[in-house]
């Protein structure tokens, strides 16, 4: 075995152990300190993993994979399964991106457990979770590819039913159904595929691999509902709001950082991937959805008064964006997706940060009882405010590449209606530059209220740690995003040659 093949393993293996070690150990702090040092084990294993200066896609005469590192061994030879997986450039920055979250969390509930029990329990359950989730992101046989998406559901169902809210158990009840609903979406989506094809290999799918017009269709369709449940895409979003708000702040981390990019990754990859003709017969209405969820979900955080609900509605519009990049089936497009998966799990995992270190101290989340907190904490209200400029897409940080690239792709698609769309979400960038600065507005600015005023203005040294990494990649992104973009350019070129 090659030393990428083991990474590859590693990276799974690291924390599906350290789960059980952490759950195994009868000392809360011991469990605790486990995991996160498996968690740190596994940002170690990714980061070798970069390499090659070959795309994940290679076309030639004949559709081939080109991975930097994959391993391909038999799984269920009756079925012509495969434990295939596989890193490029479109999945590494996300698998790096899975694993530093997913260390800053554990390292987080190593200074603070939320009420609702055991720390060590929460941290196995953080483990598990990045399984699922890194899973996905290398899985190259479709049917691998549905069990690691699944593997997510029930360990973040418990962790918002255990540690979150007062409303949790709702809250919970509400994100377990609707991703049900998306998993039974996917799971006929995957035989259709599947039965049509005769393999799971998404090497060999890639590319409609000889699929009917009509199976495509049908493929797509399937596909795209279950990836849009689980990005979440309007208008099947409705679970994100309630659970964002209930979850512990490092369950609001996992999930809005990276769990929302198993669907839009899915979509790239998978949906669009597999079945291209019906990529292009959906384009125009993928178009419309993702501009009616910039507009709406803006609108929508204009009204909102209270501080995690404000943050979980943003992803909502920025996730359109994402979408906005994906549907115009162009490189610009869809290097504006990936950008922005990356910004948004940056930027918005500082926000669930912050807003749960707010709440924490002022013990209220509602924004009217939230003025003046530059007056009494100033390091926060900093840090707050770096935050949700850098989410508004202020030129510089990181968020400002997917929205701007998103709206260039679509006026570069041309036409009437790919042209309405690019302006309509601009004028959705600049309602979100306007949620952005009132919530600013209400937090920040005036007389500290009585929740504010008893604030201590220090910051903690776990605090701090937990959040500078997130601080300096929005940074660093901003202003080099070659750092994202520089891996995926020949894989998004050779995806677009498939959908022409």
């Amino acid at each position: 075995m090659r030393l990428g093949q083991f990474l590859l393993v590693a990276v799974l293996a690291v924390p599906a152990l350290g789960a059980i070690a952490a759950a195994a150990i009868p000392h809360d702090r011991a469990g605790r300190l486990t995991g996160a040092v498996a968690a740190a084990l596994t940002l170690l294993a990714t980061l070798p993993l970069v390499g090659g200066d070959h795309g994940w896609f290679g076309y030639g005469p004949r559709p081939a994979v080109q991975p930097w590192h994959q391993l391909d061994r038999p799984w269920v030879p009756g079925l012509d399964l495969r434990f295939h997986l596989g890193v490029d450039g479109i999945s590494w920055p996300l698998v790096v991106l899975t694993a530093l979250l997913t260390l800053l969390c554990c390292g987080y509930t190593l200074w603070r457990v939320p009420d609702g029990g055991s720390g060590r329990a929460l941290i196995a359950l953080l483990l598990v979770v990045e399984v699922g989730i890194l899973g996905t992101f290398l899985a190259l046989d479709l049917v691998l590819f549905f069990l690691f998406f699944e593997v997510v559901l029930l360990p973040m169902y418990a962790i918002i039913a255990g540690w979150g809210g007062d409303d949790r158990r709702r809250a919970a009840r509400k994100f377990a159904l609707y991703t049900l609903f998306g998993s039974v979406l996917l799971l006929v989506g995957v035989y259709v595929v599947v039965a049509a094809a005769g393999t799971a290999d998404l090497v060999a799918l890639t590319g409609g691999a000889g699929l009917s017009r009509g199976t495509q269709l049908a493929a797509f369709t399937l596909l795209a509902l279950a990836f849009a449940v689980k990005s979440p895409l309007w208008p099947l979003h409705s679970w994100l709001p309630d659970a964002h708000t209930q979850a512990p702040t490092v369950g609001s981390v996992i999930l809005a950082g990276v769990l929302l990019k198993m669907g839009t990754y899915g979509l790239i990859r998978v949906a669009v991937g597999v079945a291209p003709e019906g990529a292009r017969w959906a384009a125009p209405v993928l178009g419309v959805l993702a501009v009616a969820a910039i507009l709406i979900g803006s609108l929508v955080c204009l009204a909102q008064d209270e501080l995690k609900r404000l943050i979980a509605y943003s992803s909502v519009g920025h996730m359109g964006f994402v979408l906005l990049g994906v549907a115009t089936l162009t490189a610009t497009g869809i290097q504006a997706a990936l950008i922005g998966n990356i910004a948004h799990g940056v930027i918005t995992g500082l926000l669930f940060f912050l807003a749960g270190a707010v709440k924490d101290r002022a013990h209220t989340g509602a924004l009217a009882e939230l003025s003046g907190l530059r007056e009494t904490a100033p390091r926060l209200a900093g840090l707050l405010g770096f935050a949700a400029v850098a989410s508004l897409g202020l030129p510089g940080l990181a968020g400002f590449w997917g929205e701007a690239f998103a709206v260039v792709a679509a006026v570069r698609r041309g036409g009437g209606l790919w042209t309405t769309l690019a302006v309509l979400a601009a004028i959705g960038g600049a309602l979100t530059a306007a949620y952005f600065l009132r919530l600013l507005r209400q937090v920040t600015h005036g007389r500290p209220s009585p929740a504010v005023g008893r604030l201590a203005p220090g910051l903690a040294g776990a605090e701090l740690t937990a959040w500078a990494p997130l601080v300096l990649l929005a940074l660093a992104v901003g202003l080099a995003p070659a750092l994202v973009l520089g891996y995926a350019t020949g894989p998004v070129d050779a995806l677009v040659a498939v959908l022409r």
